[in-house]
């Protein structure tokens, strides 16, 4: 397989991704979109490095970091959509207003 088979399917899942940031309503499902731009990101990084120098794992590390970071921010932004749904019973974003508790 070419560097370019990465690439498309990089691009493929990116433009998944902003397509769900930007249409859905749900704050689960805008969350699940970015880690799918975040998954984009990890297969490039890894795919160029594996192409440029492949006895080095500097993609492996930077993608693993890339996941860890991706974890904290998936247990943070559950724990305050579930606020939000406590307070408001409702987890679509078009409904909650923040200046308005």
């Amino acid at each position: 397989m070419s560097l370019l088979h990465f690439q498309v399917l990089s691009a493929a899942l990116f433009a998944i991704g902003v397509y769900g940031v930007l249409a859905r309503r749900s704050a689960v499902l805008i969350l699940l979109s970015i880690e799918l731009v975040l998954n984009a990101v990890n297969v490039n990084l890894v795919a160029f490095a594996a192409f440029l120098d492949p006895t080095r794992g500097l993609g492996q590390v930077i993608a693993v970091f890339v996941i860890t970071v991706a974890a904290a921010e998936v247990g943070l932004a559950l724990a305050i959509i579930l606020q939000l749904y406590r307070k408001r019973a409702s987890v679509d974003v078009d409904k909650i207003d923040l200046l308005k508790w």
